[in-house]
């Protein structure tokens, strides 16, 4: 049963950074291409979905660098959760800043952004050891 559960850990580590850079990018192409859309959809400023949009894709151009390298130094590792834990804050302020004014759609999606962000923090954190070299 240890093996079999060394194994899984594993396996989510080997596609972490790869969930992690893929959900950056196509949340940030999909902000950013249809920003003007969903600014009327959530009820948010277009500079806000802007803004959410390119941290997105720099932060998945950072997730992927470390993805492709075989060998990825820990003080990398630890630069990429405390951005993904800086991320929550700022995903949750928007939340409560835009509230009175944004849609169901525009809050949920800020915070659904903040709690899946956050979770990714704290797996990359967990797994930071198996992180370090591509199998």
């Amino acid at each position: 049963m240890p093996n079999q559960t060394a194994s899984a850990r594993s396996a989510i580590a080997e596609k972490l950074l790869w969930i992690d850079c893929l959900a950056g990018g196509i949340v940030g192409l999909f902000v950013l291409t249809f920003s003007g859309w969903l600014s009327e959809l959530y009820g948010l400023p277009r500079q806000v979905l802007l803004f959410t949009g390119v941290a997105n894709l720099v932060y998945a151009s950072f997730s992927f660098s470390l993805a492709v390298r075989r060998e990825r130094p820990l003080s990398l590792l630890y630069l990429l959760i405390v951005a993904n834990a800086a991320w929550v804050p700022v995903c949750f302020g928007l939340a409560v800043t835009f509230l009175s004014s944004a849609t169901a759609f525009g809050v949920i999606h800020l915070a659904g952004e903040g709690v899946f962000v956050g979770g990714l923090a704290a797996l990359e954190w967990s797994f930071r050891g198996q992180l370090r070299e591509r199998p």
